[in-house]
């Protein structure tokens, strides 16, 4: 056998040459054709005394077939390991003539996408922005009224009062069609709210959405269903077509409330209460915040290290394993997206080789019984811990073990991201509740 890899000028593209003789695949195959002579099941000829020409003759071919693919396969990935050669997905295979009853000697093509050395940016050479959220008061008032609205008492009354929300289509007075469905809140309202009281379903109110909440973008795309760019320059009437009132009573701030929303005597007191809604707001944009950062140094090691991508390559082989699920025009129209997401995966790997980062067994372990345990709202004890181990790692043993991989990997991703934090310029930034919304969904 003899393998040869001849590099494009590119070095990013090569073509593997297997050079198979008779001496490299007829061990196997005569042994093969033995096997089967002991197995086969003929007509005329008693199990196991089925003659091997016979067998060769019915069989020989696919055998012959199967074990040069084999070989094949072996060979390329054993020589891929050997000399360390970094490739991008897996060889494909050149269409090549075969003749199975007159060669001995064979030439099989591979074509390989070459992945190029890179060096990732310079310590402190990238920065990006931590946003630091504040919580106001409008955001605070916004949090009680979705409290009021899970856990209050609600009912459709026939005719409509101030606090109450409209559910209906909405759209401009002009406009063709039935229009977007919405929930407006009538406390909201700034301007002409009379309109909005005593209505009625299947009632169409006609009004200058800009002015019914006083150009107050933030409230007229939270309702209308507008980006707030488009809120900000809204003009004209709009209609909305009511469907129905909902209203809902306020709940009493007492124990069982307190209960509902954060556990059993998590908080005892309205203040305490009050506190705790305004620490879980703050922690949960923190963690926001903080996945935001995180995906920014994801941009910006992409944005500044240069990497070199066997682009044709890449979308072939991108069409070929996902065969039947891709097409080369989808391939095309979000090749840049793929390209991307290779070279983080490149940058990821990386960072993991030279910093020599691992997740071990007891870490995958313990984050899954972490999980589990916040699904259920409890805390770890001593009593808990050996029966939800157990639970864990039967949950990490589930769908032939990819469970437990995806915990690796997300273990792995934070730890890759924790490693870059710490080479990055990370700049706090001030930004309020509303902003910061505006900034997370655009």
């Amino acid at each position: 056998m003899d393998i040869t890899l001849d590099k494009n000028e590119d070095q990013l593209n090569a073509i593997l040459t297997v050079h198979l003789t008779e001496a490299d695949y007829s061990a196997a195959v005569e042994s093969k054709l033995k096997e089967y002579s002991k197995k086969a099941q003929i007509k005329g000829f008693r199990p196991g005394k089925v003659p091997v020409t016979l067998v060769r003759k019915m069989y020989g071919k696919g055998i012959l077939a199967d074990e040069i693919n084999s070989l094949l396969g072996k060979s390329v990935d054993g020589y891929i390991k050997e000399n360390n050669i970094k490739i991008l997905g897996e060889p494909l295979p050149l269409e090549t003539q075969v003749d199975f009853d007159t060669q001995k000697d064979f030439d099989f093509k591979f074509e390989l996408g070459l992945l190029p050395d890179f060096e990732l940016p310079a310590d402190q050479s990238i920065t990006v922005d931590r946003q630091q959220v504040t919580v106001d008061e409008k955001t605070l008032e916004e949090t009680h009224d979705q409290i009021v609205r899970q856990f209050g008492e609600s009912t459709n009354p026939d005719a409509s009062e101030a606090g109450d929300y409209l559910y209906g289509k909405l759209k401009k007075a002009d406009a063709e069609g039935e229009g977007q469905t919405v929930l407006l809140p009538i406390n909201k309202v700034k301007n002409g709210v009379e309109k909005f009281i005593g209505v009625k379903p299947e009632d169409a109110i006609t009004f200058d959405l800009k002015d019914a909440f006083a150009g107050d973008a933030s409230d007229i795309a939270n309702f209308s269903g507008l980006s707030k760019d488009e809120a900000a320059n809204v003009e004209g009437d709009y209609v909305l077509t009511v469907e129905k009132i909902n209203r809902t009573t306020t709940p009493e701030f007492d124990q069982e409330l307190f209960d509902k929303v954060f556990g059993k005597d998590v908080v005892t007191s309205k203040e305490d209460f009050d506190e705790k809604v305004r620490t879980t707001i703050q922690e949960n944009y923190d963690r926001e915040a903080e996945g935001l950062m995180n995906r920014q140094i994801v941009d910006q090691m992409v944005n500044n290290t240069t990497i070199t991508v066997p682009k044709e390559f890449f979308k072939k082989w991108l069409v070929r394993a996902n065969e039947g699920k891709l097409t080369p025009e989808q391939v095309d129209e979000h090749y840049d997206d793929y390209e991307r997401e290779l070279k983080w995966s490149m940058i990821r790997n990386k960072v993991v080789e030279e910093q020599g980062l691992k997740v071990a067994n007891d870490e995958i372990v313990d984050r899954t019984m972490q999980k589990i345990l916040g699904q259920f709202n409890m805390e770890m004890t001593d009593e808990l811990r050996e029966s939800m181990r157990s639970f864990a790692d039967n949950y990490l043993r589930q769908e032939n073990g990819k469970n437990y991989v995806n915990e690796y990997e997300a273990i792995l991703a934070e730890k890759v991201i924790e490693n870059l934090r710490g080479k990055v310029v990370v700049n706090d930034k001030p930004v309020s509740a509303e902003d910061f919304r505006s900034q997370a969904v655009s």
